[in-house]
């Protein structure tokens, strides 16, 4: 097995997913409204595996010592510095996070199920899989991120990885070009097209490539490795799959048309 490999056999769900046809049902606000209610879960739960592959690969405890890969740690603390802190247009720092909440309420989206959800992270020691059952989120949600902290918890760097570069980095520039190019109206909505524009930069320039990169770092010469790797980023392209036709068919506007 190889990077190659793995390219070819998650061809077809990669193409499948870039031409979804949830990307058509995104005309107008209430449609990205509805689009953000579900969306934003991946939003958030993305800085897990990011963070799983920080304490990984970079030097995070005390006392200090250097990564064994200083390549690689750079190119996590880059995605670090981006999503976790990067510059909104008026200068001031934010997560991505941070910026999609602020473009849900630009557009009155209902932001209280996600920031409730949090809050219950922070309010007690809860496993994150017991929160996430008791949530009461719908099950399209629940399934999603349980597969992202099952991925987590299998304490395998490579399958994080794979997860990570093929259910995110390696499909958002196509992905969110798509979303751009069904709005009608973009311009009522300039936080959420930076939000989009600035991962179409960073993911499509930078971070894509490099976490094809990072693929073939952790994984080497190891057969068993990309195996498993393989499977994981064929899952995470099936999960974003499933994610992406629960909005599709939740929507209330689709649904009133089919009566």
């Amino acid at each position: 097995m190889s990077l190659n490999l793995l390219l070819e056999e998650t061809k077809e769900l990669r193409a499948e997913l870039n031409h979804h046809s949830v990307y058509a049902t995104l005309n107008n606000v209430s449609d990205v409204r509805h689009f953000m209610h579900y969306h934003v879960f991946a939003v958030w739960d993305f800085m897990s595996l990011v963070k799983y592959l920080q304490n990984k690969f970079t030097s995070t405890t005390l006392p200090w010592t250097p990564p064994k890969n200083p390549t690689l740690a750079r190119f996590i603390n880059d995605i670090v510095l981006a999503e976790e802190s990067d510059v909104m247009p008026n200068g001031v720092a934010a997560s991505h996070f941070e910026m999609y909440l602020l473009a849900m309420e630009e557009l009155y989206a209902d932001t209280s199920h996600i920031r409730q959800f949090v809050n219950a992270l922070d309010a007690d020691s809860r496993p994150i899989t017991t929160v996430i059952k008791q949530s009461g989120l719908d099950e399209c949600i629940q399934d999603f991120l349980n597969f992202t902290f099952s991925t987590i918890a299998s304490g395998k760097d490579h399958c994080v990885a794979a997860a990570f570069a093929f259910g995110r980095e390696d499909v958002i520039p196509e992905m969110f070009m798509k979303v751009i190019e069904g709005l009608s109206d973009s311009n009522q909505m300039p936080a959420f097209k930076y939000y989009l524009e600035r991962h179409i930069e960073l993911d499509g320039d930078e971070h894509g490539p490099l976490a094809l990169e990072m693929m073939n770092t952790i994984c080497g010469n190891d057969t068993q490795k990309w195996e498993e790797a393989t499977k994981t980023a064929i899952e995470a392209l099936e999960h974003r799959m499933l994610l992406w036709t629960s909005i599709e068919l939740r929507n209330p506007r689709l649904l009133s048309n089919a009566f």
